[in-house]
């Protein structure tokens, strides 16, 4: 029953500016088995900023 959580399971993505800003998204275990990096938009900023995945 867990089969759908195996292979893409829910992670954080943690603003790199200190602001403690997240989003919350799904990554693929198997095209990316490294942490996650996207640069998106901190609303506390106001600008775009690296986000990293959190465990």
């Amino acid at each position: 029953m867990a089969k759908r959580n195996d292979l893409r399971p829910i992670i954080k993505l943690r603003s790199t500016a200190g602001t403690g800003f997240t989003y919350v998204t799904r990554k693929n275990r198997r095209n990316n088995p490294d942490r996650l990096v996207i640069r998106k938009y901190d609303p506390a900023l106001r600008e775009h900023v690296d986000f990293r995945e959190e465990r």
